[in-house]
Formats: C-alpha cells, structure tokens, sequence
C-alpha cells in the first residue's frame, strides 16, 4: 500500500524527533560524565590541599585559643566552608588564606564568647610541633584580649610579615601594629618582665 504524501513527512519528521532525542541523550550523558570527572577531579584537589594544610590551621587557631579539641572543631568548620567555596576558593591565588581567615575568625568569636573562661589546664601537655614550648608564655599570651593573642599568634610564632596580617584580620596595618605593641607590654606586665620597644619592633 503506498503511503500518501502527508504521511511520508509524518514519518520523517518522527525520524529527526527520535534521531536529535537520541542525539540529545547522547550529549547529555557525555556532560554527565564530564561533570562527574570533573567532580571527582575536584574533589580530589580538595583532598590533597586538605592534607596539606590543615595541620597549619589547626596549629594557628590551637596558638590562639589554646584548647586542642576547640581547635579541632572550629579548623574542621572552616575546612567544611571551604569545601562548600571549593569550586571557587580554588580558583584563588592564596585558598590556603582563604580558610586560616576563616578559622581564626570562628577563633575570635569564640573567643569572645569565651573571655572570662580560665586558661586550659593541661597545657603543657598539648603538642605544638614547632620549636620548644615556653608554657608561661603561652599562658600570659592566652591572657590576652582577642585581637592581641591573634596578632601575637600571627607575628611571632608563625613568622607572619604585617602585610599578610592585615589581610587575614581585615584593618590597617597601623592597628595591627598598635595589636603588637599594646600586647608586648601587656605581656611583659604578666611575666614580669622589662618590655624593651626596639626590640621585636614589627
């Protein structure tokens, strides 16, 4: 039986539907797996920048608050936000900042929840893995206020230069300067100690 006319471009035009839908799909699936590669590709550069770093950070904060396990959590906190920004946070000259600014300021306002909490006892027995520990350093510089502790914890026992400061807290560099100069006499105060001011002058 001979199809009519009408019917013949019925039958092409389903053609071309089925043909550009099977086309379709066929795209699809290779965005699909690309989008899947690149997921995985991800999330392995977010695993290794997480092993290298994280240590670093949980250092930093530990140094401001001076509890291992508060630490612990705010530094796995900011690696969840970072985790979040990866996509982004990755395409950043410096992401490794991008999460200590986070962590340290988690740190501060735990900090200033926490101002009239006691030292840690036990202090002397958490790690600190760079150089010898100066536990009565570490206690005098946990007496200090929020902003004082960051920047001491910043500018001399983790050799930050002020500039790099300035960025993680935000301000100017004349106020973490000020920071520096107000928690050195502060310091000297709590460890009796005659504070010299060309000394360690940031």
């Amino acid at each position: 039986m001979t199809s009519s006319p009408l019917r013949v471009c019925e039958r092409v035009k389903e053609g071309r539907v089925l043909a550009w839908g099977l086309a379709l799909n066929a795209v699809g699936r290779v965005a699909l797996r690309r989008r899947r590669e690149s997921a995985a590709d991800a999330d392995a550069e977010y695993s290794w920048f997480y092993q290298a770093e994280y240590a670093n950070v949980a250092r930093s904060v530990f140094l401001i608050l001076h509890d291992r396990q508060r630490a612990e959590d705010i530094s796995q906190d900011a690696f969840v936000q970072l985790y979040a920004n990866w996509r982004k946070v990755s395409r950043f000259q410096r992401p490794d900042a991008w999460v200590r600014r986070v962590a340290i300021r988690m740190a501060v306002r735990h900090l200033k929840r926490e101002q009239r909490r006691p030292a840690v006892e036990g202090l002397v027995d958490e790690p600190i893995p760079r150089g010898p520990v100066d536990t009565d350093l570490l206690r005098a510089v946990g007496e200090l206020p929020a902003a004082q502790r960051v920047a001491v914890v910043l500018f001399y026992f983790e050799d930050r230069p002020i500039e790099e400061i300035v960025h993680l807290l935000g301000g100017s560099d004349g106020a973490v300067k000020m920071s520096l100069q107000r928690a050195r006499r502060r310091l000297a105060e709590l460890l009796a100690e005659e504070v010299d001011e060309d000394v360690g002058r940031p």
